[in-house]
Formats: C-alpha cells, sequence, structure tokens
C-alpha cells in the first residue's frame, strides 16, 4: 500500500468522476436514451427500447469480458493513465460522432452507443483502480465519497449546460431544431469529458506495481479464471457475490425510474426534472456524508445502513398507492421524497462498496480487483434488467418486491463475508511494508 498522496492529486482523481459523469448523466440516463427512442427509431417500429436495451447489454457484455483482463495487464505494469486516456479519448470522439446519427439510423446509434459505453465502463474501473495508491486503508472510505459525491457536481453542469443552454427548441414546433441541437449536444458533452478529465492526466502520479516474474507470468491466467480469484482472494470473492445481488438492486432503480414514474405513475416531464435534481443532489450528499460515516465506523455497518435506507425506500415506493389513498398527498410530491431517500442510498451504496474493494486488495493487485468489481457491476446491471420482463408479466408495482429480493439477499450474504480477518491481514501487509521501505532508506 502506497503512502497518501497529496491533496492535489486526490482533488484530480475526483475530477475524473465530474468529467465521466456526464456521459453517463446526460446520454445514458436522461436525454439522449430518451432522444434515440422518440426521434432516432422510426415511429412505426415496434422495437422501440429493444433496440436501445441491444446497444446497452452488448456494451455490458464486451465490459464484463475486458474488464478483468485490462485489469490484470495494469497490475503486471502496464500504465494505467495510458490505458485511462485512451477510454476517455474513445468514449468522447465515439460520443461526439453521434452528431452523424440522424433519424432512422438505428443501427449506427447502436453501435455507437455500444462503444462508447464499453469505453466509460472501462475508464470507470480504470479510475478506481487508483483508489489504493492515493488514500490509506482506513481512509478509503472517506476519499471513496468524496470522488463520488463531487461526481453528481458533474451531472448536475451538464444536465444544465443541456437543457437550459444547448436544447431549447420545442420538440413539437420546431421538430428539426430540436433534433439538431440534440446532436450539437453530443458533441458539448465529448468536449465537457475530455476538458474535466484533464487535471487527471496532469496532476495523478502513476505508481508501477512491483511484481516478481512468477507473478506477471500468472497474472493472464487469473485474469481469465474466477475460480483463481475465490482460491488467492476468497473473502472478495465472496464480497463480490453479496455485491452483486445488492447492486442488481440499485442498477434496477437506475435504469427503469424514468420508465416507472412516467408510465407507472404518470408524472410529468416537469415532476421528472425535480426527481433528477433531488436525487443528484442527495446523492451526493450520501456519498461524502456516508464517506466520513465509514470512516467512523467500518465499511460493513456503513453498507448496512445504506442497505436498510434502499429497503425503506423501495417499501415506500411500493406502497405509494395506499399512502397517497391514505395521506391525500399527490403522488408527485410523495414520490419526490421517495426519490430523496434512494438519492441518499445511490451515491453510499456505490462509494462504500468501492472502497471496501480497494481495502480487501493486496498491494499491487489494485488493478485486477477492480476489474473484477467492474464486472460484477455489469453483472448486477444484467440481473436488474429482468426487472423489465417481470413486470411484463407481473406488472410494474409487484415487480417492486423482485427488487425488495435482490438487497435482502445481498444483505444476507454480505453478513456472512468474514471481513475482519482479511482487513486485519491488509493492514499488517502495509505496516511490513513500510518497514521494509524505512530500513531500505
Amino acid at each position: 500500500m502506497s503512502n497518501p498522496a497529496p491533496k492535489r492529486e486526490i482533488f484530480a482523481w475526483a475530477m475524473y468522476d465530474v468529467a465521466n459523469q456526464a456521459y453517463t448523466t446526460v446520454v445514458i440516463s436522461f436525454i439522449y436514451s430518451a432522444f434515440f427512442v422518440s426521434y432516432i427509431v422510426p415511429d412505426d417500429s415496434f422495437l422501440q427500447d429493444t433496440y436501445w436495451s441491444i446497444a446497452l447489454i452488448g456494451s455490458i457484455l464486451v465490459a464484463m469480458v475486458l474488464s478483468p483482463i485490462i485489469g490484470q495487464h495494469l497490475d503486471q505494469g502496464a500504465s494505467k493513465k495510458r490505458l485511462l486516456a485512451i477510454s476517455t479519448i474513445i468514449c468522447a470522439l465515439f460520443t461526439s460522432s453521434l452528431w452523424f446519427v440522424s433519424p432512422g439510423d438505428v443501427w449506427l446509434g447502436v453501435v455507437l452507443i455500444l462503444i462508447t459505453n464499453t469505453a466509460w465502463m472501462i475508464g470507470e474501473a480504470i479510475i478506481s483502480s487508483f483508489l489504493p495508491e492515493i488514500a490509506k486503508r482506513k481512509n478509503m472510505g472517506l476519499v471513496s465519497g468524496i470522488g463520488w459525491g463531487v461526481g453528481y457536481i458533474g451531472g448536475l453542469i451538464s444536465m444544465i449546460l443541456v437543457t437550459l443552454i444547448i436544447v431549447t427548441a420545442d420538440p413539437d414546433a420546431e421538430t428539426a431544431a430540436y433534433i439538431s441541437q440534440n446532436q450539437w449536444a453530443m458533441v458539448a458533452i465529448s468536449i465537457y469529458f475530455v476538458i474535466f478529465a484533464i487535471p487527471t492526466f496532469v496532476l495523478l502520479k502513476e505508481r508501477p506495481p512491483k511484481l516478481s516474474q512468477r507473478v506477471q507470468k500468472q497474472a493472464w491466467y487469473q485474469a481469465l479464471n474466477l475460480v483463481q480469484l475465490g482460491r488467492s482472494q476468497p473473502v472478495l470473492l465472496r464480497f463480490f457475490m453479496a455485491f452483486l445481488f445488492y447492486m442488481a438492486g440499485v442498477q434496477t432503480v437506475i435504469k427503469f425510474i424514468g420508465i416507472y414514474s412516467s408510465g407507472e405513475l404518470g408524472l410529468t416531464q416537469s415532476d421528472l426534472v425535480s426527481v433528477f435534481l433531488a436525487t443528484q443532489f442527495s446523492a451526493m450528499a450520501g456519498a461524502v456524508g456516508f464517506g466520513f460515516v465509514e470512516h467512523k465506523i467500518g465499511a460493513r455497518p456503513t453498507l448496512f445502513a445504506v442497505i436498510g435506507i434502499w429497503l425503506v425506500a423501495i417499501g415506500a415506493m411500493y406502497s405509494l398507492p395506499f399512502m397517497v389513498e391514505a395521506s391525500g398527498i399527490d403522488v408527485a410530491t410523495l414520490f419526490l421524497g421517495v426519490a430523496l431517500l434512494a438519492g441518499t442510498g445511490i451515491g453510499a451504496i456505490q462509494s462504500s462498496s468501492r472502497s471496501l474493494v480497494g481495502q480487501l486488495t493486496p498491494a499491487n493487485a489494485g488493478g485486477s480487483a477492480f476489474g473484477w468489481w467492474g464486472t460484477f457491476n455489469r453483472l448486477a446491471m444484467l440481473l436488474a434488467t429482468t426487472f423489465g420482463i417481470v413486470a411484463d408479466i407481473f406488472g410494474r408495482q409487484s415487480a417492486l418486491l423482485m427488487v425488495l429480493g435482490f438487497f435482502v439477499l445481498g444483505a444476507l450474504l454480505l453478513a456472512r463475508v468474514p471481513l475482519s480477518g482479511t482487513l486485519e491481514q491488509r493492514y499488517a501487509e502495509d505496516e511490513q511494508e513500510r518497514e521494509n521501505g524505512n530500513r531500505e532508506s
């Protein structure tokens, strides 16, 4: 475990979260996804949502395969900053290429989204792998929380840039202008991504790993062998299994909250903007606030507390029809309260999970560990897509019970992960490394 980095490096690391949030917020979650389905896919097509799903599922599968391989490549001594720069450039370049996607160019749009989302997910795993290098184990929760929290500022800035400055035309009265503005918005997001990522590449220091030739020869086998991960780091693998299920609950909410709120609850566009703002601010507060909490009480108690918040939020969402009838309060107001609660959980649970991966990871193995973290995160995304199938069969309201089940199963698996012994071992390894360093100096 390296000595803690200067504050300027932590700032530079956090700035990448500010940069890459523009892509996932504007392109994937809110603006371009809706634009693609409504204006790029022909009106007479019955596969509008399916085309978008193909792009997302394809990118998830590619990232799942590449993430652990790239992670092991990094642990062998490859430049993290170089590969991070490549993924950033690919994401930005092909996002700007969405300018060429006009109504009817469905498959061009699908291919570009597949490429950009794959590059974004790989970049996310690479930047996360810097965490063990810039923070002490005991401070990882705090540093991760700050990084995740300020990242939501990037989401807010990019949404303001797009919705208030670039895309201003009335989609009904000025359709051609509206389409053109959405195309130019993709160029703007690409430029934003690159500009805000510059501090990361200028100020963040590269720390090459110290690995023996024997470890280097084994690395590629580990990258492709989940069984090997279970043998070498069994506690980390058991945590990943818990992470898979509770993150499936989180990813379900992230991917389907727009569909649920408009299709099931009948919220207006204005209501959805309010929900977005509430979620962003509460997510930022949750990530930073629970970073301090984790610093005080540890990762597992913090994760249990956050999962508890999620259970309350999903339970409240399921009970909304009854709450509206009993209280007389309109559904938009009640759902805004649920969004505030869920937002707190979104930032906190991702930040605390990233921190715990860093704490469980041996020195010089951050690349592979966070490669697997990225892979299990993608698996959670795939598991989340089952919500749509269950909702089509049983209804969206009933499908929320499946989401509750994800969180409950994740909590039960997390309770059985023997964290304390492994964490003590990692702290002892860090102390031994410091003593060896002092003797060498």
